[in-house]
């Protein structure tokens, strides 16, 4: 169980950390904004992080269908929010959704199993 919280806080973390860098990058700076990709992060990381988990352990799914499916589902659930709640309009809202969730999954995923590699 400890591994199981550790591994979906710091899954959790690197997400936020990336996804809140990345977004001031691409010149969000509303404070409103940032929060609405903190707490939408907040609510996808887990399920997403939790559930590959139980694929992996109790399915015969593979890891990569289950990966594809997440993460589509994520970026149209992010997609959707945050057309609905962003004031950012520089770029629409499924780009933005699209760019933090590839930054997030490609280098978070290396950053955080080196981060629990060291830890487990």
């Amino acid at each position: 169980m400890k591994e199981v919280l550790l591994t979906l806080g710091i899954c959790l973390l690197v997400t936020v950390l990336l996804e809140e860098a990345t977004a001031l990058i691409l010149g969000v700076r509303r404070k409103f904004d940032l929060t609405v990709i903190l707490f939408t992060n907040t609510l996808t990381n887990p399920i997403v992080v939790f559930g590959g988990m139980l694929v992996a352990t109790f399915t015969g799914i593979p890891t990569p269908v289950y990966i594809i499916i997440a993460e589509l589902a994520v970026w149209v659930t992010e997609g959707l929010i945050y057309k609905k709640l962003l004031y950012f309009e520089k770029l629409h809202p499924f780009i933005i959704s699209l760019i933090l969730n590839g930054v997030s999954f490609f280098i978070g995923t290396t950053i955080a199993s080196l981060i629990l590699g060291a830890l487990i």
